[in-house]
């Protein structure tokens, strides 16, 4: 470093005085309190390396998104050589690239169900903020101003912008930024196992879940709702897959209302749960999808709203009267993000991780169900493909959950990093989540549950000693 104020720091500390970290304690880092950064420097495959050399088995691949593994030279190359030819140029008013028009021809042939155009910007928040912009859109090209309302679900998560925000069903994620904004309602999150009554089966409460969706529309007015947004699996909000029969109760209430269905598969995109899109894995049949993570296996920042033909052919109707659409940004579509997500979407294909996250997953999960099945503090092992998330409780029979204050999936996320494993501490509720690359393989599995295994057993030793179980 030279010519900063903090050339002659080191490099954690001149992160702890420079750098704004999302998602962080600002006072106590910037202190020191939670010790000094972790400066990640190298990857290969599923494991990282920070700049003392030490190794971690990534189980969370980033966030999410690193799904075709850690340095891969073809998507490095692929960036250079579009660089090389043109870094940048815009897309307003009809301009494009190559590697561009060959990536939304791509998504238009492989997204479900009825695809039309793409549209692009950097991240999966800006695509459902572009989403809610695209409902609105619509619904005043059909003429209806009072439709314009969006239904999300409790502990869903869809991003951190205003609107994205908004529709993110996690009341810690709008404390201090005056969200939601007004028109934006949540329904029932779908988790069985916290949720369902007595007796009641998965189909049941998917059924009840439909039908708290219908009072709900009906409370606000059926001509006032616009879209109901819904990540086919439950990300941030505890990894959670839903009940069986659950989007197959839902999207009927939402035809009968002329309600758009939009897809959040930011997560699911592109193999996570064992299909190339969550969609294709619980029938879900959306009018807008977006993505993002995946896409690029964040390589290169790039997020697409794909939109379907319900919705396109009303853009194209008011056209000419409404005129150009007014809406984009600098770098939508830009050439080295299309570049990279055609570089990893031929890896996706050629290596089949669909196949392979559902192959590994169910070993992994069949390995941590095993793992944790007479474990007295895991309440709960689910998952689809390569996500999946044990949550952890105080008893087991019956049901009592840890004081929040405790942070148990903070303390064995803690645990885990030094097992040299990466899981994630769920921020809801006592949850350990788990999104590895989906290039893993069937011994690496086995050792993020054996990691696991341990570092849980080191947290539950501590309850033992200190008398909370």
């Amino acid at each position: 470093m030279a010519n900063t104020r903090f050339a002659n720091h080191s490099l954690e500390d001149a992160d702890r005085h420079t750098v704004f970290h999302p998602f962080t304690a600002l006072k106590q880092f910037s202190e020191g309190s939670l010790g000094p950064a972790r400066i990640m420097e190298s990857g290969s495959g599923c494991i990282v390396r920070d700049r003392t050399g030490k190794e971690f088995i990534d189980a969370f691949a980033g966030l999410y998104c690193v799904n075709i593994g850690y340095g891969r030279r073809e998507v490095a190359d692929a960036i250079y050589e579009q660089a090389k030819k043109l870094a940048f140029y815009q897309t307003y008013a009809g301009h494009s690239t190559e590697a561009l028009v060959r990536l939304s021809d791509r998504l238009v042939s492989m997204a479900p169900g009825r695809p039309a155009r793409v549209f692009y910007g950097l991240s999966g928040s800006d695509a459902n903020e572009t989403q809610l912009k695209l409902v609105w859109y619509y619904n005043n090209a059909l003429g209806r101003p009072h439709k314009k309302k969006i239904i999300a679900r409790d502990r869903g998560y869809h991003g951190a912008s205003i609107l994205s925000g908004s529709m993110t069903g996690m009341s810690f994620y709008h404390a201090g930024f005056d969200l939601p904004v007004s028109g934006v309602h949540h329904t029932r999150v779908p988790d069985y196992w916290r949720a369902a009554e007595r007796g009641e089966s998965e189909e049941d409460f998917s059924a009840r879940c439909a039908r708290e969706l219908e009072e709900l529309i009906q409370a606000e007015g059926p001509d006032t709702i616009a879209a109901f947004i819904a990540e086919p699996v439950l990300g941030t909000g505890g990894i959670v897959p839903p009940p069986r029969g659950y989007f197959r109760a839902i999207q009927p209430v939402l035809r009968r209302h002329d309600i758009l269905l939009i897809a959040d598969e930011v997560i699911t995109g592109f193999g996570r749960t064992g299909a190339m899109f969550g969609c294709e894995t619980y029938w879900i049949e959306p009018d807008l999808i977006t993505l993002a993570k995946g896409l690029t296996s964040a390589y290169a920042p790039l997020s697409a709203c794909v939109v379907g033909e319900r919705v396109w052919d009303v853009f194209m109707e008011a056209s000419d009267r409404l005129g150009p659409f007014p809406h984009g940004y600098t770098y939508s579509g830009h050439p080295l993000g299309a570049a990279a997500a055609n570089a990893v979407l031929d890896i996706v294909e050629a290596e089949d991780l669909p196949g392979n996250a559902r192959r590994v997953g169910e070993t992994f999960s069949r390995l941590l169900k095993r793992a944790f099945e007479d474990d007295p503090i895991v309440g709960n092992v689910r998952g689809v493909g390569l996500m999946a998330a044990i949550e952890f409780v105080r008893r087991r029979e019956p049901r009592e959950f840890f004081d929040p204050s405790l942070k148990v999936g903070a303390k064995v996320a803690a645990a885990c990093l030094r097992e040299g494993l990466i899981a994630r501490a769920m921020p809801h509720g006592d949850i350990l989540g788990f999104s590895p690359p989906l290039v893993l393989r069937e011994e690496e599995a086995a050792e993020i549950v054996a990691r696991t295994k341990r570092a849980v057993s080191a947290v539950a030793a501590e309850f033992r000693r200190d008398g909370v179980v």
